[in-house]
C-alpha cells in the first residue's frame, strides 16, 4: 500500500515471484543474524566458564574459609584485610568478601567501639547503600586515608 508497485513476475531461474524472492532474502538475513548471535553467546559463555575453572566435584576452599570466618579479636580483622591485597582474589570472591567485610565492621562498631546506633550496611542521604568494601579498596588504592584526606583539604 505504501511502497511502489512491484512487477510481480516469476523468475525463470528460481520459479519464484519477485515478492517471494524478497521475502526469502529477508528470512535468510534474519536466520544469519540469529546464528551469529547464538555463536557469539556460546563462545562468550564457554570462555567465561573456562576462566572460572571450578569443578563440581571439588569444593572451593576459599569460599569455605570466607564463610567460616568469625570476628572475635583484631587478628581476625587483620586476616580478612590481608586477603584484600590481591586484586584478582577480591574480584573472584567479591560477593563473599563483601558480606564478611560488613560483618567485620559491624563487630568493630558494636563490640570494640560500643556503637549500636549506626546501621550496617551504611546508607547515604538519598537512601542508596554504601558499598564499604569498594570504598575501602578505593582509599587503599589511592594511598590510604591520610593521603586521600590531605589531598581533599
Amino acid at each position: 500500500m505504501f511502497c511502489t508497485p512491484l512487477l510481480n513476475k516469476k523468475n525463470c531461474l528460481t520459479g519464484l515471484t519477485r515478492e517471494d524472492e524478497m521475502g526469502a532474502k529477508e528470512k535468510q538475513c534474519i536466520i544469519e543474524k540469529q546464528f551469529g548471535h547464538e555463536t557469539f553467546k556460546s563462545d562468550y559463555l564457554n570462555e567465561y566458564f573456562e576462566k572460572v575453572n571450578l569443578s563440581s566435584n571439588e569444593p572451593d576452599w576459599n569460599v569455605m574459609i570466607l564463610q567460616s570466618m568469625k570476628f572475635n579479636e583484631f587478628q581476625d580483622c587483620k586476616a580478612l584485610l590481608d586477603m584484600l591485597d590481591e586484586g584478582e582474589y577480591v574480584a573472584k570472591y567479591k560477593y563473599y568478601i563483601e558480606g564478611k567485610f560488613e560483618d567485620m565492621i559491624d563487630w568493630f562498631l558494636r563490640v570494640q567501639m560500643g556503637i549500636s546506633s549506626r546501621p550496617i550496611p551504611v546508607f547515604m542521604g538519598n537512601n542508596k547503600r554504601v558499598n564499604l568494601l569498594d570504598l575501602y579498596m578505593i582509599v587503599t588504592r589511592e594511598g590510604g586515608h591520610r593521603t586521600v584526606t590531605s589531598n581533599n583539604l
